[in-house]
């Protein structure tokens, strides 16, 4: 986890942030919300989480190329990066 000058934090993910509770609620909300065939498995989902981490694009959780959580565009088996790296 980077931190930046300006309160941002550069490659974090919204569990490593505190005061994220909500939304990090809402992630697991809708992990469970999704059927299986439409959920990514779990290791899918870690991949693709390590591989936004190493991402310049990624500050306070989200996707600078298309402005989501990136934490829950992973969750969808269906869903891809913008960036084209997964």
């Amino acid at each position: 986890m980077e931190k930046e000058t300006n309160g941002g934090c550069k490659r974090c993910l919204l569990f490593e942030m505190a005061g994220k509770d909500d939304v990090i609620a809402q992630v697991e909300k809708t992990r469970k919300l999704l059927n299986d065939d439409e959920r990514a498995s779990d290791e899918e989902y870690k991949r693709r989480l390590d591989i936004c981490k190493e991402c310049d694009k990624l500050i306070d959780a989200t996707c600078l190329k298309c402005g989501c959580y990136v934490e829950i565009r992973a969750l969808s088996i269906g869903a891809h990066c913008p960036g084209k790296k997964w």
